[in-house]
């Protein structure tokens, strides 16, 4: 195979990340996300195989220099055998960073497999800290398993650990403070992030947005003033520090969009390739991979996606429409 290309759109976005989903199976069924039934998944014989995605990674990391994977679902951790996956993906000399999302139901089992396997990162979502509060928003029971998923996951010695809160009008007002202390008491970093048009009920809405300066005053009313640190880049988080010791992150993909510097690509689970979570076209790559393609004709798919990619999300914009697919189907 050639030697490293960089993979820019039209736009002159050099994109260095993947969004990788192994599953869209999910144990929870959070209203931004999932519906309360009826839930439909994709034939467990159309996602890709273990061998199918390292082979797919290994191409676009050597090739366009995608040194940084993110596994993501649904949720990962009902994917049977999930740390062999990893293991595979850490070995492939050109990834540097391998992180994985995760609601923490199952993770107070896996954390340390998953550290040996070679995982660096992890970015739990965690939205409140009340127990009844939780199952309304999850419309399952399991937050006590959530906690001690955090709790092995500090012990296991990942690299960072991220808890990640959807921002929601009338639920997370009242969260903030609570969860920004519960970050300082473990020692991790907590971001908020906007609520974003990606739920299979569409019921969102502009008012059900908790925007991100609202967030920062309720934080700096509590806490005091919070100083931007850090250099953003690409990364989607605007990161502040509070009392010089722990990072808040807010992630306003919504009311302060940060299109021009995304530098993401996603596959989703039964594999196809994705230029943004709100796109409407999707690049097949599971036929490619199971009909004997070579790997020229694999990376081409890559390419032909990230040209057809717009300048932004477009929310707000007129013409706008959800995508097809639902998060947990796209892979977050």
């Amino acid at each position: 195979m050639a030697g490293e290309t960089a993979l820019v759109d039209r736009f002159g976005r050099r994109h260095r990340s993947l969004r990788l989903s192994v599953t869209d199976r999910c144990n929870l069924r959070c209203s931004y996300c999932m519906p309360a039934e009826g839930a439909e998944f994709v034939p467990r014989s159309t996602l890709l195989t273990f061998e199918e995605i390292t082979r797919v990674v290994t191409l676009v990391s050597c090739r366009y220099g995608i040194h940084d994977v993110r596994l993501t679902g649904g949720e990962p951790l009902v994917r049977r055998e999930l740390p062999k996956l990893v293991k595979m993906l850490a070995e492939i000399p050109s990834v540097k960073d391998l992180s994985l999302t995760t609601n923490a139901m199952l993770l107070e089992s896996m954390a340390v497999p998953l550290r040996s396997a070679g995982l660096t990162r992890l970015n739990i979502s965690i939205d409140t800290l009340d127990e009844v509060t939780f199952e309304t928003l999850t419309r399952r029971k399991g937050f006590h398993s959530v906690l001690r998923g955090i709790d092995a996951a500090i012990a296991a010695g990942f690299e960072r650990i991220k808890l990640n809160t959807t921002a929601i009008r009338g639920v997370t007002e009242k969260e903030v403070v609570r969860l920004v202390n519960f970050a300082i008491e473990k020692g991790v970093q907590i971001r908020f992030i906007e609520f974003m048009p990606l739920d299979a009920d569409r019921n969102w809405t502009h008012g059900g947005v908790l925007r991100g300066d609202e967030i920062r005053q309720i934080i700096e009313s509590h806490f005091g003033t919070l100083t931007e640190c850090g250099d953003r880049d690409s990364q989607p988080a605007t990161d502040y520090l509070l009392n010089q010791e722990v990072s808040v992150g807010l992630i306003e993909s919504v009311s302060k969009p940060f299109c021009d510097a995304c530098d993401r690509i996603r596959l989703t689970a039964d594999g196809s390739i994705r230029n943004c979570l709100f796109s409407q076209q999707e690049f097949h790559l599971r036929e490619l991979l199971r009909g004997g393609a070579d790997d020229e004709a694999i990376l081409e798919q890559f390419t032909n996606a990230i040209a057809a990619k717009a300048a932004s999300h477009a929310i707000g914009e007129a013409g706008f429409s959800q995508p097809q697919r639902p998060m947990y189907s796209i892979g977050g």
